[in-house]
């Protein structure tokens, strides 16, 4: 939105025709996202029922004693590993977000848990970015050794972003002496630059590797994934464009009406040469040209995508083939009951992780050095939370044997049964 953040604004009330919906009905993926913050955060527990996410693991399913915390919640190394108990039994094929919160402002972390030393700025938050970093570098690395040891990773495609800038506009002059800029030139061609998050992308099967060049925003990332995994989006309304497409619209979009795209950067009414940074203080007719007819877009695509969002006008648009989502289809109490009864009525026909090892964990395949997994963590099977889903779970599971015994001897099923069974879907 031109201001405010959409999931708090209006995003309870909003239609979405967003990934974990589309995934699910066209290649039957289950989704779930894991954040070590209150599910109410930015409205997530409502917005993500709008756009179909089957599972919602917030903090409240993890130890949250204070040691483990930071200043948005728990600790990296800690939402990795702790998840673990929940991803192994979900269905496979899945499609999972993981929210992490360590590297993120103020970035403070606890002595315990700094390998290196900060920098020396004379700002403490510039300073401590570079720490936080690097612990949230250390939990990927566990993370991605436990993907290699359990066998997800050469089934998984696993994408790394951030969601915004890392250093605000205002703490940037401390900064510039690092990436070799001096403070006292360093202008607003550079604030832009700072903009950058970084994309990385795994995927099973590629050794053709490297760095993608071509300029893209966010907004590009959803038609980016679905083809990747072999969706076809022409039915989908959606502003962005695949980044690896010969026909991708390189002209990124800033919400304060500036804009970059591969030769220049607009802010306001000042157009940099992006090869060298400097202003373009005459520009040529061509240039002129170029610039108005990307300005043109830019304005364009704000005002449809405030049009969309304002008015709710997804509402009116429904796909072919596409069911729109219910959110009064999703509660994201007791997940892990319903994780663990989902499994069970499938019986010997689970994909879960945890019945491909032959009913076993794989936590024991996870290494961690988090220092909290030997104090207040204490490697627990499961918090309070979950202990309570866990038991609901054995009952479920003995109501499910006894629907099948029901079925193998051709008996019908009951409305409370089978209203029973589509609840835990």
């Amino acid at each position: 939105l031109p201001q405010g953040s959409l999931f708090s604004a209006i995003g309870t009330g909003n239609t979405f025709e967003a990934a974990p919906a589309i995934l699910n009905q066209t290649e039957g993926y289950t989704s779930a996202v894991f954040h070590g913050n209150n599910g109410s955060f930015w409205n997530r527990d409502n917005v993500y029922k709008n756009m179909g996410y089957q599972y919602f693991f917030d903090s409240s399913y993890y130890n949250t004693n204070s040691n483990n915390l930071t200043e948005y919640g728990l600790k990296d190394k800690l939402i990795f590993h702790d998840s673990i108990k929940y991803l192994e039994h979900l269905q496979q094929p899945f499609y999972v977000k993981y929210i992490t919160l360590s590297n993120h402002f103020p970035f403070t972390i606890d002595q315990k848990n700094q390998s290196i030393q900060p920098a020396n700025t004379g700002d403490a938050s510039v300073n401590n970015y570079f720490v936080t970093a690097h612990y949230l570098d250390q939990a990927l690395q566990q993370f991605f050794d436990y993907l290699h040891k359990s066998g997800l990773y050469d089934n998984s495609v696993i994408v790394l972003y951030g969601d915004h800038y890392g250093i605000s506009d205002t703490r940037n002059l401390k900064l510039a002496p690092l990436l070799g800029k001096s403070a006292s030139t360093w202008n607003n061609f550079d604030n832009a630059q700072m903009q950058r998050v970084p994309l990385m992308i795994h995927i099973p099967g590629d050794n053709n590797g490297g760095v993608q060049y071509q300029y893209g925003g966010e907004i590009d990332f959803l038609p980016t994934l679905l083809h990747l995994l072999g969706i076809n989006t022409q039915k989908y309304i959606q502003f962005g464009t695949d980044l690896f497409s010969p026909q991708h619209n390189q002209v990124v979009a800033f919400r304060n009406d500036n804009f970059v795209t591969p030769k220049y950067t607009v802010v306001g009414n000042t157009i940099y040469e992006n090869s060298t940074g400097d202003v373009i203080t005459h520009p040529s007719e061509s240039v002129k040209k170029q610039i108005a007819k990307d300005r043109k877009h830019v304005n364009e695509q704000l005002t449809l995508s405030d049009s969309l969002n304002n008015k709710n006008l997804l509402r009116y648009y429904v796909p072919e083939g596409f069911k729109p989502v219910d959110p009064k289809d999703y509660n994201y109490h007791n997940d892990f009951a319903k994780v663990l009864a989902r499994e069970a009525q499938l019986g010997n026909k689970s994909d879960s992780l945890w019945t491909l090892n032959h009913d076993k964990t794989t936590i024991d395949d996870y290494n961690s050095d988090a220092p909290e997994l030997q104090t207040t963590d204490k490697n627990t099977p499961n918090v309070e939370s979950a202990d309570s889903s866990a038991s609901k779970y054995f009952s479920k599971m003995h109501e499910y044997t006894g629907l099948m015994s029901k079925i193998e001897q051709g008996q019908g099923l009951d409305s409370s049964s089978s209203s029973t069974s589509n609840s835990s879907n």
